[in-house]
């Protein structure tokens, strides 16, 4: 996508360090824009998600939304856009690893978002949203399923427990255990959190499908 304005995709771009370091640059740092792409994403995210589920009710599509609008899901898109090696960041902030953590990558990407909608429109930024989004959807959908599958069971919402976390801290690797009925029933392992409790709802979906209830809590009356 082409920006118009140049000069709004630049401000989208720059980390408030850069701006500690670089008082004299023009346009400011990206937090205006993170508020604004923050705000953005949640409607569009809920407006999508109406769509495409019709049976769902208002707590599936919470599910789904969190999923979707994480700092985790976020960040992942930022790195399979490439946009941690365009950011303008401060010295300190590069040599810790900076351009790779999920909170950093995630809020410049809403940053983006919202300087795509201030310089294209509800349209555009709602047609590169759903693209975006498309990726992840069925990650998402692990831990909507099996929530939907624990609850209609009588088991409650299932619980996720990071376990282990290992590796440098600009790229760590996560373990998250979830249990259902307050049994364990899958773990899953990944970069961020929250793929790595997709990865564990996924795994968990596949031992319930082959599982008698008791293996799993309580049979529902």
């Amino acid at each position: 996508m082409r920006f118009r304005d140049r000069e709004l995709l630049r401000q989208a771009l720059t980390h408030s360090s850069f701006v500690h370091e670089h008082p004299g640059v023009t346009g400011g740092d990206n937090e205006r824009l993170e508020f604004l792409g923050d705000a953005m994403i949640h409607g569009l995210a809920a407006e999508m998600l109406y769509d495409l589920n019709p049976e769902a009710n208002e707590g599936e599509l919470t599910v789904l939304r969190a999923g979707l609008v994480s700092t985790g899901a976020l960040a992942a898109t930022a790195r399979r856009l490439g946009l941690g090696a365009h950011l303008r960041i401060g010295r300190g902030v590069e040599r810790t690893g900076g351009r790779e953590l999920d909170s950093l990558l995630a809020n410049s990407l809403e940053a983006v978002f919202g300087a795509v909608y201030l310089d294209r429109g509800i349209g555009a930024l709602r047609r590169l949203f759903r693209a975006e989004a498309a990726a992840d959807l069925s990650a998402a959908n692990h831990k909507g399923r099996l929530q939907e599958h624990s609850q209609a069971r009588g088991l409650g919402t299932p619980e996720y427990r990071l376990v282990g976390r290992e590796g440098p801290g600009h790229r760590p690797t996560y373990t998250v255990e979830v249990r259902v009925g307050g049994e364990p029933v899958g773990t899953g392992e990944a970069r961020t959190r929250r793929a790595a409790e997709q990865a564990a709802a996924e795994t968990a979906l596949a031992t319930l499908a082959g599982a008698e209830p008791q293996n799993v809590g309580p049979t529902p009356t």
